[in-house]
């Protein structure tokens, strides 16, 4: 009785944890592949996970920083999904690459064909972007989160320094210092790397296959070490029983 009090009681802390901790986890967020340099360019995927379980998340709209506007920014292509890049005329124009430009990228709107992200599943979407600012230590994309029946989460609260976490969060990307020669990174470049995870991803894949025949080797040779012990211990016992 006390063991199935006691494991039923650990079931309940566990599924409290679970339901506790899973919002953190439910949060729109946007990482780098790889690094973020200040004044180059990179690949960033913004990450969407489907915190329902009766519905499908079935559009995400990402607006893009004003106050550091980037003039680059060339979503990947995604299975069953539309993409459009809005770009509006910038109040100061900015220069890059020895070119005035007057506009930038706004907004980018994905929307789902069919399903879309379905319960328990998340979808990351990549984005190519560029030039990073150089006087910016994060970049702060405000992003709306549409579900199949209508609902949408607004994933654009601003995170304040020494306050709590809000309740949803705008995803942030953070600028790590500029590299020597990272002037001469170009979308080109992010877009190789974008590449480069894909080769590692399936470099990856190779490896657990080796991973797997090391295993299958080493279970083989135990199988052998066991059965020549068991060949042994009958033979102590037929040296033991003539005895």
């Amino acid at each position: 009785m006390k063991a199935s009090r006691l494991a039923a009681t650990g079931a309940l802390a566990a599924s409290a944890v679970v339901v506790l901790s899973s919002p953190a986890f439910a949060h729109v967020t946007v990482q780098p592949e790889g690094t973020a340099a200040k004044g180059g360019y990179a690949v960033i995927d913004f990450k969407v996970p489907n915190e329902r379980d009766d519905a499908s998340t079935t559009k995400l709209e990402v607006t893009f920083p004003s106050d550091h506007p980037l003039a680059s920014a060339m979503p990947q292509p995604i299975d069953g999904w539309d993409v459009k890049v809005t770009t509006s005329k910038l109040a100061k124009p900015i220069e890059m690459h020895g070119k005035t430009i007057d506009e930038a990228v706004s907004k980018i709107t994905w929307t789902a064909k069919n399903g879309g992200v379905g319960p328990g599943f998340f979808q990351k979407f990549p984005v190519s972007v560029g030039t990073l600012p150089e006087d910016a230590d994060q970049l702060t994309f405000k992003a709306l989160q549409t579900y199949s029946d209508k609902d949408v989460v607004r994933w654009i609260e601003v995170q304040q320094k020494g306050q709590e976490e809000p309740e949803h969060p705008a995803p942030e990307l953070t600028l790590t210092a500029a590299g020597d020669g990272h002037h001469g990174s170009t979308a080109e470049d992010a877009s190789a790397g974008s590449k480069n995870s894909e080769n590692t991803a399936a470099d990856t894949s190779a490896g657990s296959g080796g991973s797997d025949t090391t295993a299958r080797v080493l279970g083989v040779v135990g199988i052998a070490v066991g059965a020549l012990g068991v060949a042994y211990g009958v033979l102590a016992g037929r040296r033991r029983g003539d005895a």
